[in-house]
């Protein structure tokens, strides 16, 4: 529809006096019920400037668009109505020009060439080794996925990075746990449910010995200086984390171009150490060197601590100079909850003032948090659901579902891990990011309503309506490549057919502003409404009729929803199974 309100508000701006069309665009909506026209302008801004009512303002427009010569071709009729301009479309010429376009795309549809020449780095899942991967860190992982592909689609060169949390005090810690308590042969058969156990004792048992924490920094500090034995049991813990998330990524489909620790800058954290110090922005305290940010309402960023080991803001701003230099980045994306901002504006302001220019272009981008039942997730107390878990009952479930009530479906396995899987994803992503999230394994199971099942269940619909069609004419596949582009428009302009027109028409609109404002939900949103949408046009208009036009016609819709539902499924990370 974008390029529809493209088309009216150059059709308006030489009426508007002094009014660009870059304006009149921007005021453009949709009318909330189609009896107030398919696209409006709104006049009440133009008052003032104008120094017009908006009720004339909306009747002076309509009278200089019907006084034309020429009308657009896509307008059917306009009506000036309380300071509103409504615009009615030909159903005709938009059906045309928007199935047309889909089935030309393909795989394309919805897809642009803005991002063409620049670099978007994301980093996002980032879990802490020797730490179980909760569905804690599900929201980071999918939201961060979803924003690698919906840039992809916009024609960005995205990088993700995985930016482990492979080093700090916890890794003392664990060392601590493992040498007194620890049993190898409990770590190799369990590597991540026997490092929680370790950890969780450590806290326990330092809350009565304290002396305990002590012993802690010393092992940290012993890896951070080299020590062969403090080293080897590190990377074992790193090692046996890595299968581990391994095969959570598996089971979600997520890859990394880069994976990378914290530990891999330890090498490049001192020229930053001395940069600061050069620029006279690192200044001493008890011991500690800190980078003072009263001067913006935040407290001092500690980049060293009295021990001299490094911090969290230490490495970040000495990884983003690393992918400054390698990447030249136009953005630099950091998906994590929003319990981080103050970390991420303190540190963005230290690269600022060591004069990067490119600080601006630091960006994050914060979600809700996950809690259980109100109580907030906490590996040091044991307190977490285990994604690999969940994932596992997801496929469960679906599994069963199919044997009660598709049990000669193929690839059963296959379609209970796309589904089940899917199911979690979705579920996570349908809520806008930034609200906060109260774990529920029946929410999370649930694939009744707007979930992902439905929606895949949907695409898999128009799949079998095609494969029916097609059969029929003796092919095997549901649609080959521009099949229904011969197709009668003037066929599919009834109410449900043009109400799925229009909502297939704003997918190109809907991923862009999903990659503006880095909200994926904004395409589960439009997936589970062209769903939707489709699902009534398949109730009220039979699609295998006898008369081969409108036959032609309706299959062309249809054919234009599978395309695009599967392309939106995709940059989420869901897969389109066409058989459930």
């Amino acid at each position: 529809m974008e390029f529809f309100k493209k088309t009216i508000a150059a059709k308006l701006s030489p009426l508007l006096d002094g009014i660009s069309e870059e304006e009149v665009l921007a005021l453009l909506e949709y009318p909330p019920d189609n009896t107030m026209g398919d696209i409006s302008l709104p006049c009440f801004k133009l008052s003032k400037r104008l120094r017009k009512s908006p009720a004339a303002i909306a009747d002076e427009l309509e009278a200089g668009i019907q006084g034309r010569d020429e009308k657009p071709g896509e307008i059917a009729r306009t009506s000036s109505v309380s300071g509103y301009l409504n615009f009615y479309l030909d159903p005709a010429v938009i059906g045309d020009q928007v199935i047309s376009g889909i089935l030309s795309s393909g795989d394309r549809y919805g897809s642009q060439n803005i991002g063409k020449g620049k670099t978007i780095v994301i980093d996002f899942s980032s879990p802490n080794i020797a730490k179980p991967f909760h569905v804690g860190h599900l929201r980071s992982t999918v939201i961060g996925n979803a924003l690698y592909h919906i840039f992809s689609f916009l024609g960005y060169t995205c990088i993700g990075v995985n930016h482990l949390g492979d080093w700090g005090t916890q890794f003392g810690k664990l060392i601590t746990a493992y040498r007194m308590w620890g049993d190898p042969k409990r770590l190799e058969e369990g590597a991540i449910d026997e490092l929680l156990s370790l950890y969780v004792r450590f806290h326990e048992e330092a809350d009565k010995n304290p002396g305990l924490d002590d012993e802690a920094r010393s092992w940290f500090t012993k890896i951070e200086q080299g020590n062969p034995e403090a080293l080897k049991i590190w990377r074992e813990f790193v090692e046996l984390s890595l299968a581990e998330f391994e095969k959570i990524y598996d089971l979600l489909g997520i890859r990394f171009d880069h994976v990378t620790g914290e530990s891999f800058y330890n090498d490049k954290l001192e020229p930053v150490i001395r940069e600061l110090k050069q620029k006279e922005l690192l200044e001493e305290d008890g011991g500690a060197w800190l980078v003072r940010l009263e001067d913006y309402d935040m407290a001092p960023a500690l980049m060293l601590k009295q021990d001299g080991s490094s911090l969290y803001h230490t490495r970040d701003v000495a990884a983003a100079l690393y992918r400054k230099s390698a990447y030249q980045f136009h953005k630099a994306v950091y998906v994590t909850d929003y319990s981080q901002s103050l970390h991420f504006r303190q540190w963005f302001k230290v690269v600022e003032l060591m004069g990067y220019e490119w600080a601006e272009d630091l960006v994050h981008v914060p979600f809700g948090r996950v809690s259980l039942e109100g109580a907030s997730l906490s590996t040091r107390k044991g307190n977490v659901v285990k994604l690999e878990n969940l994932l596992h009952q997801a496929v469960s479930k679906i599994r069963d579902i199919i044997e009660q009530k598709n049990p000669g479906l193929k690839s059963k396995e296959e379609v209970a891990r796309q589904v089940g899987v899917g199911a979690v994803i979705f579920n996570d992503l349908s809520a806008n990011r930034i609200k906060d999230i109260v774990f529920s394994w029946e929410d999370a199971l649930s694939f009744e309503g707007e979930t992902g099942p439905y929606v895949q269940y949907t695409y898999a619909r128009a799949c079998s309506v095609l494969r029916k069609a097609v059969g029929e004419a003796g092919r095997k596949t549901a649609a080959a490549p521009g099949q229904f582009l011969d197709f009668n428009s003037s066929l599919v302009t009834g109410e449900a057919e043009f109400a799925l027109v229009k909502q297939l028409s704003l997918f190109t609109e809907r991923v862009e502003q999903a990659a503006t404002k880095m909200e994926p939900s904004m395409v589960t949103r439009y997936l589970v409404d062209t769903a939707q949408a489709f699902n009534r046009f398949y109730h009220d208009c039979p699609i295998l009729v006898e008369d081969s036009d409108l036959r032609t016609a309706r299959l062309a819709l249809v054919e234009g929803v599978r395309i695009t539902l599967r392309n939106g499924l995709k940059l989420i990370g869901l897969q389109a199974p066409e058989e459930m």
